[in-house]
C-alpha cells in the first residue's frame, strides 16, 4: 500500500491562487498515494474535482476531509499496512483542515466556534510523570494543531498543573516544567497549594462546610497529598475561573501518569505513537450529541492496583521460569518473536468475573525486552529487575493495547469515569467524584454507577483510550504511589490493599443501591446497611479465595527458582548478573509474603470484625449525606 505518490491534475495549486482557491496539497497528496488501495478515497476524489470545476466553499472543502479520516484509520490499524506512511498522511490532512477552516475565520470574519479545551493534571510528586504528560499534550497540538496557532500558542488549549506535593523540590520542578511547556508553545498554569486554599476560601463558609467531604478539610499548613478526588474537583474550581465562554469549553481531566498517544504492538515490541487527535474527535461529539460527561479508557499499564493483580502476575511469572528451566541459560534467547497473544478486558484483574468479564484461566508469556544478540541469562536478568515494579502497578505479561474496533465516532453507554481520561462539558461539571474523604479505591466506578443511574447515556464512553504508565524511565525512586511505602529492602502495600477491600465493598454496594432507590433522592440508612451486608459477605469469601491461590502460588514459585537446583543457581556464583537477579527475585517473593500472606497487615484489617465495622460505618455515612453533598456541589453551578 506504501506506493510512491502517482501524479494527478493540480486543480487546486499547492498554493492559493489569486482567485482565493486554498491549499489542498495534502488531500492531494493522500488521494494520489491510496486510492488505488482504499476505494472509498477515490469517490472522495471525485468529489473534489467536482468542486473544483465549480466556485468552492471553504465550507465544502473543510467538511470533504472528514470522510477521509476514518479511511485511514481503518487501514492504518487493519494491520496490512504501512502505518506510518499513513499516519504521516492522516496528520498532514488535519493540519490541512484546520488552515481551512483559519482561512474560513479571516475570509468571513467570524470566530471558530469550536470547543475551547481547560485540560487539568492533578499531581503530588511525580515530575517525571508531569513532564511525559505536558509533552504527549504538545505532541498532539503539533502533529494534529487543532485550532491553530498563529499567536504563537496554541488557541484553543490551556492546560492546568493542579499542585498536590509534599516535596517542595517536587514543587519546585512541576513549576519549571510549566515554565519550560509555556515557552513552547502550551498555555500551562501552575495551579499551587496557596492559590488553592485561598480558592477554597473564597467559598463562603456554611457552603464551604457542607463541600468539605468534597474538596478538603485540611489545614493552610498540611494543604498537600489531599487525595486525588480532593485535588480535582479544586482544579474544577480553577478551570471555571478561566471560563471564558462556557457554552464552548469542554474539561478534559488527565493523570498525570497517563498521556494522550496509544501503544500498538509491533515484531520489535511496543511502539508508541501520536495517531488519536483527541481534541478534533471529542469536540464534534460534544456540538453532535446531547452528551454531558465523557470517558476513555486506558492502555499500557492496568489501572488497578497490585492488590488485585497478584494471583495472575504470579502464574505468568511461574510460567516464565517453568519455561526457562529447560532452556540453556548460555543459549541465544528464544523469548522474541512469540505468537501474538492479546490479553482481553481485565486479564490483569485477579476477580475480573466481579466487574462482568470472562476470563479465561491462562498464563500469558513474557515478550523480552532486550535488543541485540543475548542469552537466556540476560533475559532473566532484564525480566528479574523490572520485577518489582509490580508493587507500583506495572504488568510485565499483561499490558492493554489499543485496538481501534468500531472507530472514534461511536460511543457505548458507561458506567465508570475514568478519572485520568474524562471530559465534561459545564453542564456535566456537577457530575463530580464523590467520597474523596473516605481515601478509597474505586472512586471512578463508583461514581460512575451514581452518575449512569442519574443521567443513563448522556454520560458516555468512547475508543479514544490514554496511555498509562505506572512508571518512568527515572525508576521507581523518583515516583510516588499513594498507598504505597518503599523501604531500604521491602515495599509496602497494606494502606493500598486496605483501601482496595473497602472501595470494592463501597463500589459493589453502590452498584445494587442504584438498583434499588432512586439516586435523585437521599439513601435509605436501612437500604444501605442491607446491601453492605451483602456485598460484604460475598468480598470476603472472594478474597479468602485470592489469598490462599497467592499463598501457594508464592510458595511454588520460591521452589521453583531457589529449591529445584535449575541452571541459574549453578551460574550464579561465576555471573554476578545473575547473582544479582536472583536477589531481585527473593525480594519479590518476600514482598509478596509481606503484602499477601498470612500476616500480611492489610488482611488482617480485612478480617477484623471491629475494624470492618469502622468502615462500615464511614460507607454508609457516605452514602446517605450524598445527595446532600452534591446538591451543595450542584450549588457552585
Amino acid at each position: 500500500m506504501n506506493r510512491p505518490a502517482t501524479e494527478i491534475p493540480s486543480t487546486f495549486p499547492d498554493n492559493p491562487a489569486p482567485s482565493g482557491i486554498p491549499a489542498v496539497a495534502s488531500l492531494q497528496d493522500c488521494l494520489a498515494r491510496y486510492r488505488s488501495a482504499l476505494p472509498a478515497l477515490a469517490d472522495i476524489g471525485k468529489q473534489l474535482q467536482g468542486l473544483a470545476e465549480g466556485a468552492p466553499s471553504l465550507d465544502a472543502l473543510i467538511e470533504l476531509y472528514e470522510p477521509c479520516y476514518p479511511v485511514l484509520e481503518q487501514a492504518m490499524w487493519s494491520g496490512e499496512a504501512d502505518f506510518h506512511a499513513l499516519l504521516a498522511s492522516y496528520q498532514a490532512l488535519f493540519r490541512e483542515q484546520e488552515a481551512l477552516i483559519r482561512q474560513r475565520c479571516q475570509d468571513a470574519g467570524v470566530a471558530d466556534d469550536r470547543h475551547r479545551f481547560i485540560l487539568a493534571i492533578p499531581v503530588a510528586d511525580r515530575p517525571p510523570h508531569l513532564k511525559a504528560c505536558l509533552d504527549s499534550i504538545l505532541q498532539v497540538c503539533t502533529r494534529f494543531d487543532y485550532g491553530g496557532h498563529a499567536s504563537g500558542v496554541w488557541d484553543k488549549i490551556q492546560v492546568v498543573v493542579a499542585e498536590d506535593s509534599r516535596d517542595e523540590h517536587n514543587v519546585r520542578r512541576h513549576q519549571a516544567l510549566v515554565d519550560e511547556y509555556r515557552q513552547k508553545g502550551l498555555q500551562v498554569v501552575h495551579f499551587g497549594l496557596d492559590e488553592q486554599y485561598a480558592l477554597l476560601q473564597s467559598i463562603p463558609p456554611q457552603q464551604r462546610e457542607r463541600l468539605g467531604h468534597l474538596l478538603t478539610t485540611q489545614p493552610r499548613d498540611r494543604f498537600h497529598l489531599k487525595g486525588q478526588a480532593a485535588n480535582r474537583n479544586l482544579a474544577y474550581l480553577k478551570c471555571l475561573q478561566l471560563t471564558e465562554d462556557k457554552d464552548r469549553t469542554l474539561y478534559y481531566l488527565i493523570d498525570s501518569d497517563q498521556s494522550l498517544c496509544v501503544n500498538r504492538q509491533t515484531a520489535s515490541g511496543e511502539e508508541v505513537v501520536y495517531a488519536l487527535n483527541y481534541f478534533h474527535a471529542i469536540d464534534r461529539i460534544f456540538r453532535s450529541t446531547g452528551t454531558l460527561m465523557l470517558t476513555g479508557k486506558m492502555v499500557g499499564d492496568p489501572p488497578v492496583s497490585p492488590a488485585v493483580m497478584a494471583g495472575n502476575f504470579l502464574d505468568d511469572v511461574i510460567a516464565f521460569f517453568t519455561r526457562l528451566a529447560a532452556l540453556h541459560g548460555a543459549a541465544a534467547c528464544t523469548f522474541h518473536g512469540l505468537p501474538a497473544h492479546t490479553p482481553g478486558d481485565a486479564a490483569y484483574h485477579d476477580m475480573a468475573r466481579l466487574f462482568g468479564f470472562d476470563n479465561q484461566p491462562t498464563t500469558y508469556p513474557y515478550a523480552c525486552r532486550l535488543a541485540g544478540a543475548h542469552d537466556h541469562a540476560a533475559c532473566l536478568a532484564d525480566f528479574a529487575q523490572r520485577l518489582n515494579a509490580f508493587f507500583f502497578g506495572e504488568h510485565l505479561t499483561r499490558k492493554t493495547w489499543f485496538g481501534y474496533g468500531n472507530g472514534f465516532s461511536q460511543l457505548s453507554p458507561a458506567r465508570t469515569v475514568y478519572p485520568g481520561n474524562t471530559i465534561v462539558n459545564y453542564a456535566g461539571l456537577k457530575y463530580v467524584i464523590p467520597f474523596g474523604h473516605l481515601r478509597l479505591r474505586m472512586s471512578g466506578p463508583t461514581a460512575g454507577r451514581l452518575i449512569a443511574a442519574e443521567i443513563g447515556p448522556r454520560f458516555a464512553s468512547l475508543n479514544m483510550p490514554n496511555l498509562h504508565r505506572r512508571t518512568t524511565e527515572a525508576g521507581l525512586a523518583d515516583d510516588f504511589r499513594p498507598g504505597v511505602e518503599v523501604g531500604e529492602a521491602h515495599v509496602d502495600l497494606s494502606n493500598e490493599f486496605e483501601r482496595q477491600f473497602f472501595g470494592d465493598l463501597m463500589l459493589f454496594s453502590t452498584e445494587e443501591l442504584v438498583k434499588r432507590a432512586d439516586v435523585n433522592q437521599p439513601f435509605a440508612q436501612n437500604a444501605i446497611e442491607a446491601v453492605i451486608a451483602e456485598k460484604e459477605a460475598e468480598l470476603l469469601a472472594l478474597y479468602q479465595q485470592k489469598h490462599d491461590a497467592i499463598v501457594e502460588r508464592n510458595r511454588q514459585l520460591d521452589a521453583l527458582v531457589f529449591d529445584a537446583g535449575h541452571w541459574w543457581l549453578h551460574a550464579a556464583g561465576q555471573a554476578p548478573a545473575l547473582a544479582q537477579a536472583l536477589r531481585h527475585v527473593r525480594a519479590f517473593i518476600d514482598n509478596i509474603e509481606r503484602n499477601f500472606g498470612e500476616h500480611a497487615l492489610a488482611w488482617g484489617q480485612i478480617q477484623s470484625a471491629a475494624h470492618r465495622a469502622g468502615r462500615r460505618r464511614q460507607i454508609v455515612e457516605a452514602l446517605m449525606n450524598y445527595r446532600a453533598e452534591r446538591n451543595a456541589w450542584d450549588s457552585l453551578f
